[in-house]
């Protein structure tokens, strides 16, 4: 298992590997204003390990956080346990308009 959460920018989009769960959100959640500039348009999840429940909301609070940004963000790469996670909380409905397909991911 992982223990860290890692995040790299590149072409507009913000890629997370490792664990979002409440022992390694922090210092992303710290850095989330600079992080996330306007020229960020996706948040890619296909490599994260493990997501927990915390890890889901704060996920779902960058997305729907529309104060802080000009456009919303996109989700790319929900796995299989992440679709599972926001199935088992009933969020399906939320994250459902913030998703792009794979094609659209760069």
């Amino acid at each position: 298992m992982s223990d860290s959460l890692n995040w790299r920018i590149e072409n507009g989009t913000v890629a997370f590997d490792g664990d979002l769960n409440r022992e390694t959100l922090l210092p992303f959640w710290k850095q989330r204003q600079k992080i996330l500039t306007s020229d960020i348009h996706t948040l890619n999840v296909a490599h994260l390990v493990r997501v927990d429940s915390a890890g889901l909301a704060m996920l779902i609070h960058l997305l729907a956080d529309v104060t802080q940004r000009p456009q919303s963000l996109k989700l790319a790469g929900m796995t299989e346990k992440l679709q599972t996670l926001a199935a088992l909380y009933n969020l399906q409905q939320i994250i459902e308009p913030y998703l792009v397909s794979p094609p659209d991911v760069v």
